[in-house]
């Protein structure tokens, strides 16, 4: 469903990902792994077309979409949900989901997509007039996972879902995850929490300085003592 070839990318004269090789298919949950600064959310921009300094081919459902902008990425069905929310916080939370219908297709089944969200995350439903900004973090992590399924994702790109969460909202993030993926949805997460999103993985990378330095299933690099020397520099 998305294969990356080559694929570098640049902060100006600073070169942050290097030659990355990877691919999800169809209904898997792929994580990527890695220590700060190593490059994960540099790929998740990458990846939604926010990085326009990059070369590379970058392919959704066998098309390239490498000179794609984001805004031409989200109808065809590949969704980021960035890191830290990246909410509207004095809108509600009804405007800030309706925001994510933008697209036409989107629009056009919006109302059914939104009953859809309520029914999955009723938290939602039952704060739908409250602004976003005044609710709890871990209420604001499933309003941003919400806003973009109101796009109708094929895949969703998940940067660091459980950075500041409490440990009873991790538990349920990798629940609805799991839902997520029995519902047909592809999911790419980057995270730091490396047991979690290692048991939830079908297959992992691990990224280091910008390249990929490990991949395989999730629960073998659980059990891979390279991981503690890619991830933790040990």
């Amino acid at each position: 469903m998305l294969e990356v070839r080559d694929l570098n990318a640049f902060y100006g004269p600073i070169q942050v990902l290097h030659g990355i090789n990877l691919s999800l298919g169809e209904g898997e949950i792929v994580g990527l792994v890695g220590a700060n600064a190593a490059g994960k959310s540099t790929l998740m921009f990458t990846l939604a077309g926010l990085r326009t300094t990059c070369t590379g081919q970058i392919f959704f459902n066998g098309r390239s979409i490498s000179d794609l902008a984001p805004y031409n990425r989200v109808p065809l069905g590949l969704v980021l949900v960035p890191e830290r929310r990246r909410l509207f916080p004095f809108m509600t939370v009804l405007e800030n989901l309706q925001l994510g219908a933008y697209a036409r297709t989107a629009r056009l089944v919006g109302r059914e997509t939104l009953d859809e969200v309520f029914a999955l995350l009723p938290v939602l439903a039952e704060r739908r007039q409250q602004a976003a900004g005044t609710l709890s973090g871990g209420e604001q992590q499933m309003l941003a996972i919400g806003r973009a399924l109101m796009a109708k994702p094929q895949t969703l790109l998940l940067d660091e879902p459980t950075e500041g969460l409490a440990p009873i909202y991790v538990s349920l993030l990798f629940s609805l995850i799991a839902d997520l993926r029995r519902r047909g949805l592809t999911i790419f997460i980057v995270e730091q929490n490396v047991h979690h999103v290692l048991n939830a993985s079908d297959r992992a990378y691990v990224l280091e300085n910008g390249r990929i330095v490990l991949e395989g299933g999730g629960q073998t690099l659980l059990n891979d003592e390279r991981l503690k020397v890619a991830y933790l520099g040990l």
